[in-house]
Protein backbone atom coordinates (compact mmCIF):
# COMPACT_ATOMS: atom_id res chain seq x y z
CA UNK A 1 0.00 0.00 0.00
CA UNK A 2 2.98 2.55 0.79
CA UNK A 3 4.55 1.48 -2.36
CA UNK A 4 1.82 2.36 -4.57
CA UNK A 5 0.99 5.94 -2.94
CA UNK A 6 4.52 7.02 -3.34
CA UNK A 7 3.95 5.67 -6.89
CA UNK A 8 0.85 7.63 -7.12
CA UNK A 9 2.61 10.48 -5.52
CA UNK A 10 5.39 10.14 -8.28
CA UNK A 11 2.84 10.14 -11.30
CA UNK A 12 1.10 13.53 -9.92
CA UNK A 13 4.25 15.33 -9.48
CA UNK A 14 5.85 14.43 -12.57
CA UNK A 15 2.45 15.38 -14.55
CA UNK A 16 2.49 19.00 -12.61
CA UNK A 17 6.31 18.98 -13.41
CA UNK A 18 5.69 17.88 -17.12
CA UNK A 19 3.06 20.85 -17.28
CA UNK A 20 5.34 23.85 -16.07
CA UNK A 21 8.80 22.10 -17.16
CA UNK A 22 8.04 21.19 -20.92
CA UNK A 23 11.04 19.13 -23.22
CA UNK A 24 8.78 20.53 -26.27
CA UNK A 25 5.84 22.23 -27.27
CA UNK A 26 2.79 21.42 -25.12
CA UNK A 27 0.25 20.29 -28.06
CA UNK A 28 -2.55 18.82 -25.60
CA UNK A 29 -4.02 19.55 -22.59
CA UNK A 30 -4.98 22.54 -20.20
CA UNK A 31 -3.30 26.09 -21.81
CA UNK A 32 -1.43 27.52 -18.96
CA UNK A 33 -2.27 30.68 -17.04
CA UNK A 34 -0.10 33.98 -17.46
CA UNK A 35 -0.07 37.74 -17.16
CA UNK A 36 1.91 39.87 -18.98
CA UNK A 37 2.30 43.34 -20.59
CA UNK A 38 1.38 43.75 -24.23
CA UNK A 39 0.78 46.75 -26.99
CA UNK A 40 -2.94 46.44 -25.49
CA UNK A 41 -2.72 47.10 -21.68
CA UNK A 42 -1.92 44.39 -19.15
CA UNK A 43 -2.81 40.78 -21.00
CA UNK A 44 -4.82 37.91 -17.83
CA UNK A 45 -5.04 34.57 -19.60
CA UNK A 46 -7.30 32.98 -20.17
CA UNK A 47 -9.24 34.75 -17.97
CA UNK A 48 -9.75 37.94 -20.39
CA UNK A 49 -11.23 36.19 -23.04
CA UNK A 50 -13.58 33.66 -21.40
CA UNK A 51 -15.54 32.11 -23.30
CA UNK A 52 -13.78 32.83 -26.59
CA UNK A 53 -11.38 30.32 -28.50
CA UNK A 54 -8.13 31.76 -28.28
CA UNK A 55 -5.08 31.16 -31.14
CA UNK A 56 -1.20 32.17 -29.79
CA UNK A 57 0.80 32.98 -32.12
CA UNK A 58 4.46 32.63 -31.30
CA UNK A 59 7.50 34.38 -33.21
CA UNK A 60 11.12 34.39 -33.59
CA UNK A 61 11.89 38.11 -33.18
CA UNK A 62 10.18 41.61 -33.96
CA UNK A 63 11.73 43.92 -37.04
CA UNK A 64 12.10 40.86 -38.79
CA UNK A 65 10.57 40.65 -42.58
CA UNK A 66 8.56 37.15 -42.44
CA UNK A 67 7.16 38.19 -38.78
CA UNK A 68 6.17 41.29 -40.67
CA UNK A 69 4.71 40.06 -43.07
CA UNK A 70 2.61 37.23 -41.29
CA UNK A 71 1.83 40.23 -38.60
CA UNK A 72 0.52 41.98 -41.40
CA UNK A 73 -1.70 38.88 -42.98
CA UNK A 74 -3.24 38.05 -39.49
CA UNK A 75 -4.41 41.70 -39.25
CA UNK A 76 -5.56 41.75 -42.71
CA UNK A 77 -8.65 39.15 -41.59
CA UNK A 78 -8.37 40.18 -38.20
CA UNK A 79 -12.26 40.36 -38.79
CA UNK A 80 -12.95 37.26 -39.64
CA UNK A 81 -11.97 35.86 -36.95
CA UNK A 82 -13.66 38.07 -34.49
CA UNK A 83 -16.49 36.38 -36.26
CA UNK A 84 -15.46 33.25 -35.47
CA UNK A 85 -15.53 34.62 -31.54
CA UNK A 86 -11.20 33.68 -31.60
CA UNK A 87 -9.34 36.32 -29.83
CA UNK A 88 -5.59 36.48 -31.11
CA UNK A 89 -2.74 36.70 -28.85
CA UNK A 90 1.05 37.15 -30.49
CA UNK A 91 3.70 36.95 -28.29
CA UNK A 92 7.80 37.03 -27.95
CA UNK A 93 10.54 37.14 -25.98
CA UNK A 94 10.92 41.33 -27.04
CA UNK A 95 10.48 43.69 -25.05
CA UNK A 96 7.73 46.26 -24.62
CA UNK A 97 8.81 48.97 -26.32
CA UNK A 98 10.07 46.38 -28.90
CA UNK A 99 6.72 45.64 -29.64
CA UNK A 100 5.01 49.25 -29.74
CA UNK A 101 7.89 50.12 -31.90
CA UNK A 102 7.11 47.38 -34.59
CA UNK A 103 3.56 48.09 -34.46
CA UNK A 104 4.17 51.56 -35.30
CA UNK A 105 6.13 50.31 -38.26
CA UNK A 106 4.00 47.69 -39.79
CA UNK A 107 0.94 50.18 -39.26
CA UNK A 108 2.70 52.57 -41.83
CA UNK A 109 3.37 50.14 -44.84
CA UNK A 110 1.58 50.10 -47.74
CA UNK A 111 2.65 47.02 -49.86
CA UNK A 112 1.95 47.50 -53.69
CA UNK A 113 -0.81 50.22 -52.91
CA UNK A 114 -2.85 48.57 -50.17
CA UNK A 115 -4.10 50.52 -47.39
CA UNK A 116 -1.66 49.69 -44.31
CA UNK A 117 -3.11 47.64 -41.51
CA UNK A 118 -4.53 48.33 -37.95
CA UNK A 119 -3.60 45.92 -35.76
CA UNK A 120 -6.33 45.12 -33.19
CA UNK A 121 -4.58 42.35 -31.06
CA UNK A 122 -2.29 42.32 -28.41
CA UNK A 123 1.38 41.95 -29.18
CA UNK A 124 2.67 40.38 -25.85
CA UNK A 125 6.01 41.21 -24.03
CA UNK A 126 7.58 37.63 -22.63
CA UNK A 127 10.97 39.06 -21.86
CA UNK A 128 11.40 36.79 -18.93
CA UNK A 129 10.84 34.04 -20.75
CA UNK A 130 8.00 32.65 -17.97
CA UNK A 131 5.50 32.32 -20.73
CA UNK A 132 7.64 30.79 -23.34
CA UNK A 133 8.93 28.23 -20.58
CA UNK A 134 5.48 27.03 -20.08
CA UNK A 135 4.80 26.71 -23.38
CA UNK A 136 7.93 25.10 -23.91
CA UNK A 137 8.12 26.95 -27.29
CA UNK A 138 11.32 28.36 -26.91
CA UNK A 139 13.87 27.64 -29.67
CA UNK A 140 15.70 24.88 -29.01
CA UNK A 141 19.95 25.01 -29.78
CA UNK A 142 19.90 28.67 -30.31
CA UNK A 143 22.05 30.86 -29.18
CA UNK A 144 19.31 33.44 -27.97
CA UNK A 145 16.23 32.81 -26.33
CA UNK A 146 13.82 33.33 -28.75
CA UNK A 147 10.31 31.78 -29.21
CA UNK A 148 9.97 29.07 -32.16
CA UNK A 149 7.40 30.09 -35.33
CA UNK A 150 4.49 28.43 -33.80
CA UNK A 151 0.47 28.44 -33.39
CA UNK A 152 -2.02 27.05 -30.77
CA UNK A 153 -5.54 27.07 -31.12
CA UNK A 154 -7.17 26.50 -27.70
CA UNK A 155 -10.66 26.20 -26.97
CA UNK A 156 -13.36 28.13 -24.91
CA UNK A 157 -12.56 25.44 -22.14
CA UNK A 158 -8.99 26.45 -22.51
CA UNK A 159 -7.86 23.16 -23.83
CA UNK A 160 -4.74 23.00 -26.08
CA UNK A 161 -6.89 21.57 -29.37
CA UNK A 162 -3.71 21.98 -32.11
CA UNK A 163 -0.33 23.17 -32.76
CA UNK A 164 1.45 24.24 -35.73
CA UNK A 165 5.45 24.48 -35.53
CA UNK A 166 6.79 26.14 -38.17
CA UNK A 167 10.70 26.63 -40.01
CA UNK A 168 12.18 30.05 -39.04
CA UNK A 169 12.06 31.12 -42.85
CA UNK A 170 8.66 29.60 -43.49
CA UNK A 171 5.68 32.30 -42.85
CA UNK A 172 2.85 30.70 -41.86
CA UNK A 173 -0.67 30.11 -43.97
CA UNK A 174 -3.35 32.37 -42.09
CA UNK A 175 -6.09 30.37 -44.49
CA UNK A 176 -4.93 27.15 -43.38
CA UNK A 177 -5.26 28.28 -39.58
CA UNK A 178 -8.48 29.59 -40.15
CA UNK A 179 -9.34 26.53 -42.23
CA UNK A 180 -8.50 24.50 -38.89
CA UNK A 181 -10.18 26.57 -36.31
CA UNK A 182 -13.91 26.02 -38.19
CA UNK A 183 -12.86 22.47 -38.30
CA UNK A 184 -12.48 21.78 -34.52
CA UNK A 185 -15.45 24.30 -34.17
CA UNK A 186 -17.41 22.56 -36.35
CA UNK A 187 -16.43 18.80 -35.00
CA UNK A 188 -17.21 20.14 -31.39
CA UNK A 189 -21.01 21.67 -32.29
CA UNK A 190 -21.68 18.82 -34.94
CA UNK A 191 -19.80 15.54 -32.86
CA UNK A 192 -18.09 14.91 -36.39
CA UNK A 193 -14.66 14.75 -38.32
CA UNK A 194 -13.59 16.37 -41.12
CA UNK A 195 -11.33 14.67 -44.10
CA UNK A 196 -7.93 15.61 -45.77
CA UNK A 197 -8.14 19.28 -47.59
CA UNK A 198 -11.71 19.67 -46.12
CA UNK A 199 -12.67 23.26 -46.79
CA UNK A 200 -15.97 24.71 -44.79
CA UNK A 201 -19.30 23.43 -45.99
CA UNK A 202 -17.69 20.49 -47.67
CA UNK A 203 -19.01 16.92 -46.39
CA UNK A 204 -17.80 15.72 -42.81
CA UNK A 205 -17.10 12.18 -41.66
CA UNK A 206 -18.73 10.54 -39.06
CA UNK A 207 -16.83 8.91 -35.94
CA UNK A 208 -15.86 5.24 -37.35
CA UNK A 209 -18.54 2.86 -36.49
CA UNK A 210 -16.99 0.38 -33.72
CA UNK A 211 -17.79 -2.46 -35.60
CA UNK A 212 -19.74 -4.04 -39.19
CA UNK A 213 -23.11 -4.61 -37.30
CA UNK A 214 -23.20 -0.16 -36.30
CA UNK A 215 -22.35 0.13 -39.79
CA UNK A 216 -25.60 -1.93 -40.94
CA UNK A 217 -27.59 0.24 -39.08
CA UNK A 218 -26.47 3.01 -39.67
CA UNK A 219 -27.37 1.71 -43.24
CA UNK A 220 -30.79 0.76 -42.59
CA UNK A 221 -31.58 4.42 -41.72
CA UNK A 222 -31.28 5.40 -45.41
CA UNK A 223 -31.01 8.90 -44.60
CA UNK A 224 -29.97 10.84 -47.89
CA UNK A 225 -26.96 13.12 -46.24
CA UNK A 226 -24.78 9.76 -45.24
CA UNK A 227 -22.93 8.38 -48.05
CA UNK A 228 -20.80 5.62 -47.69
CA UNK A 229 -17.59 4.93 -48.72
CA UNK A 230 -17.08 1.74 -47.02
CA UNK A 231 -18.41 0.00 -43.42
CA UNK A 232 -16.25 1.92 -41.35
CA UNK A 233 -16.20 5.29 -43.50
CA UNK A 234 -19.38 7.36 -43.66
CA UNK A 235 -19.54 11.22 -45.45
CA UNK A 236 -22.40 13.04 -43.81
CA UNK A 237 -23.69 16.57 -45.39
CA UNK A 238 -24.06 19.40 -42.92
Amino acid sequence: MKTLLLFSFFLLSYATWSQTNPTGPLISGKAPSFSASSTMGMVNFPDDFFGKWKILFSHPADFTPVCTSEIMALASVQEEFKELKTALIVISTDRLNSHIEWVKSIESISIEGAAPVKIEFPLVSDSDLKISRAYGILQPGHEQEIDIRGVMIIDPDNNIRAFFHYPQSVGRNIEEIKRTLIALQTQDKHNVFTPANWQPGNDVLLPSPATQAEAEKLEAKKDPKLRKVTWYMWYKEL
